[in-house]
């Protein structure tokens, strides 16, 4: 993408954020940008948001609406191999989009019975219906925690990071206004069918709008950007995550092609020639032309390190094996951030299910501000900055989690090496309600 191209889409998006009206610079657009590419949006976005115009995340994403219906008939689409497949992530997004969109339809039709029916028991049917359609849309927060959790990590790997930051912030606005809808529909009579519908087209607007950006801009700049490794590696970890409304008809197993054996198959009709210089091999192909001779040394291999050999650790010996092991005995979750604000390491406390903060391999390596939603980053910032530069050494919060029976701990604590240099954070976290309940000593426990 060209400077002057990326400049172009930047001043047309400034002139929105100062006010101008989207169809002032429509017109301006379509001449310019016909076939204009996913990345390159995802490109003027982080341009945007890292330049001295002024122009923040939260404008960015204040806008985001109009940004989309900008794109609306320019984004140029992409075809890869495979995504049509139904264990495929983009297939899966996809289906679970159509499903989604069904029991919104569903919702209207339940909203619209109950405000024309008189019968107390029909109005009783409909409200049941209602709340069980409700929860099938509820099923969203699956489909985008694995958006979240899964793909926007790989497309920061990538450099794309504005996009995730942008749609995570609206994400949770999504989030925040079904919740008003689901508690106001539990409600009812009381609340009034009016404010429910109300607040549904409410939430209905957005949602729908997400739905427009996830397919015709989300799935483009990763269609263009990722490997089938990266969609392997979203496939394998989705099952964790669950899924909306939906689930996998079958399991996405890519053909592979396997060098060596391709490698090996080439290679017949050639001549192996002994050789001379220690593991130096030689071969000779026969082509029409005459014959090719090919030398290849190959790599020794490196020894590899031993994870059962116990090492000096701490005020003993420990091998790698072991210390994993402990790690994963004690009763709480533990994550490390290093001091370069890296996502360095998680324990495999309980199974994914079971735990209280979630963690997936894909998110190691992550920086740790990009780990959580936008609207906890400052405080994150605030608690990081705070440990760095000694202003305390351990942050300490806790939570109760009506729903799941649990009363969770939570601590942030600085470490440092002997020198009092700081190498990072530790987040240790566990569910402190079953020591609550506890009602005897240990002797007495022992009786």
């Amino acid at each position: 993408m060209s400077d002057e191209r990326i400049h172009v889409l930047r001043d047309i998006l400034l002139e929105l954020h100062h006010g101008a009206s989207p169809e002032s610079v429509q017109e301006r657009f379509d001449a310019t940008f016909a076939g204009v590419s996913a990345i390159e949006i995802s490109l003027m976005e982080h341009e945007l948001m890292n330049s001295d115009a002024g122009v923040t995340f939260e404008d960015v994403m204040e806008l985001c609406d109009v940004h989309a219906n900008l794109f609306k008939n320019a984004v140029q689409g992409v075809e890869v191999a495979d995504t049509d497949h139904p264990g495929h992530p983009v297939q899966i997004f996809k289906q679970e989009n159509l499903a989604l969109r069904a029991a919104m339809m569903r919702v209207r039709r339940l909203l619209d019975n109950y405000e024309t029916t008189d019968d107390p028991e029909m109005i009783q049917e409909i409200h049941k219906g209602l709340l069980r359609q409700l929860g099938l849309v509820g099923q969203f927060d699956r489909h985008y925690r694995r958006k979240e959790e899964l793909m926007f990590p790989i497309m920061e790997k990538y450099g794309h990071d504005s996009p995730p930051k942008v749609m995570w912030g609206v994400d949770d606005q999504i989030r925040d206004l079904f919740a008003k809808v689901l508690d106001t529909a539990k409600e009812l009579p009381n609340s009034g069918i009016l404010e429910v519908k109300e607040l549904f087209e409410a939430f209905a607007q957005e949602f729908e709008a997400m739905i427009f950006k996830e397919e015709s801009i989300l799935l483009m700049i990763l269609l263009e950007a990722f490997t089938q490794d990266d969609w392997l590696s979203i496939a394998e970890e989705s099952d964790a995550y669950g899924y909306a409304i939906i689930l996998p008809s079958e399991k996405w197993v890519p053909k592979r092609v396997d060098f060596k054996e391709e490698a090996s198959k080439e290679s017949e009709g050639s001549t192996e020639l002994p050789s001379s210089k220690g593991d130096e091999q030689r071969q000779v192909i026969e082509t029409p032309e005459g014959q090719l001779t090919i030398t290849f040394t190959p790599k020794k291999k490196e020894e590899s390190f031993d994870r059962k050999q116990p090492q000096a650790f701490g005020h003993g010996f420990l091998s790698v094996e072991q210390a994993n092991l402990i790690l994963n005995q004690l009763p709480m979750e533990i994550t490390f951030v290093n001091k370069d604000d890296i996502f360095q390491y998680y324990n495999d406390a309980a199974p994914f299910e079971e735990m209280i903060f979630k963690r997936t391999p894909s998110q190691v390596g992550r920086n740790v501000e990009l780990c959580h939603p936008p609207k906890y980053l400052e405080k994150v910032k605030a608690i990081m900055q705070g440990l760095r530069e000694g202003k305390k050494d351990k942050y300490e919060m806790w939570f109760k989690s009506e729903s799941r029976g649990k009363f969770v701990h939570v601590t942030y604590a600085a470490v440092r090496d002997e020198a009092g240099e700081f190498q990072g954070v530790l987040e240790y976290v566990q569910d402190i309600q079953p020591y609550r309940e506890i009602d005897t000593d240990f002797y007495r426990g022992m009786e």
